[in-house]
């Protein structure tokens, strides 16, 4: 067994801004809180107004089983503004253990979850494509790594060329799209060749622009390493938001009860300092 060597990530302030326009009493949930990690949080605020007025009811907080945090929003006809702050403060990245020459499966609840296939990520579908594809590629800690690779250099990055429908299968035959694409064409990708993965939304400092982004979580060995096929911002300043087989799991607004559109939507995340470098190459685990 190896391990890598340890780096430490950059503590990280964040914000959102999401504004609904409310035709009929509503019930939202609403995921764009810092997930539960050991991270710990030097300040942290959630604000809720309905027509310039702070809202009188407070939001319901639900911790789901992944560590992420979802608020539950109730509002009646009207303009509603959700504003999140926080500043996650920086620690010392996990090490990373990896088993050479190949890797052992685990197989505990988390592990087989990713490996099944779902709503965005058909990965039966792609088996034998996965195959062919990367017959020559070793079955073993760095399969994962070989897949996004292969994503980064075969599909291109534009906005605005997909929409909440697509599939992985879709993103293969545009061969373009963005990082919920790439994310989603990476885990089925992975998991068609049996390796356990799952899609992460993070804050992600030194993105362009600045949005939500999604990247990949892989089992490598006892860890979940991440990993980022579009290779768009550095993986040891990502702050988790939420975790789920894709991103049916991790939308970051969905509407429960009524009637509300989302008509502004503003993220930011900027880190202490300089960025940290990223090869892409080297082995990171979220916290």
């Amino acid at each position: 067994m190896t391990v890598e060597a340890a780096e430490s990530s950059p503590a990280c302030d964040l914000a959102s801004r999401l504004v609904f326009e409310v035709e009929d009493d509503a019930v939202l949930a609403v995921q764009v809180a810092a997930a539960s990690t050991r991270r710990p949080l030097r300040r942290e605020q959630l604000d809720i107004s309905l027509d310039g007025r702070p809202i009188e009811s407070p939001a319901t907080e639900v911790t789901t089983s992944r560590g992420g945090r979802v608020h539950i929003l109730r509002a009646r006809e009207g303009t509603l503004d959700v504003r999140y702050s926080a500043t996650v403060a920086g620690t010392m990245m996990q090490l990373v253990p990896v088993d050479v020459p190949g890797i052992e499966l685990a197989h505990d609840e988390e592990s087989l979850v990713a490996l099944w296939q779902s709503r965005y990520c058909p990965s039966d579908r792609l088996a034998g494509f996965a195959d062919f594809e990367f017959a020559d590629v070793p079955r073993g800690p760095d399969l994962a790594s070989a897949v996004a690779g292969w994503v980064f250099e075969r599909i291109a990055y534009r906005s605005g060329v997909s929409d909440h429908l697509d599939t992985a299968i879709e993103t293969l035959g545009a061969g373009e799209g963005v990082c919920r694409d790439f994310a989603h064409l990476t885990i089925s990708l992975c998991r068609a060749l049996r390796v356990p993965a799952r899609f992460v939304a993070v804050y992600a400092p030194g993105l362009s622009p600045m949005d939500f982004h999604a990247v990949v979580e892989a089992r490598i060995g006892s860890a979940w390493e991440v990993i980022d096929p579009t290779r768009c911002a550095p993986r040891s300043s990502l702050v988790r938001v939420a975790t789920g087989r894709d991103a049916a799991d991790t939308a970051f607004a969905t509407t429960l009860r009524g009637r509300a559109a989302l008509i502004q939507c503003e993220v930011t995340a900027v880190v202490e300092g300089d960025l940290p470098a990223d090869d892409h190459r080297s082995r990171v685990v979220l916290d």
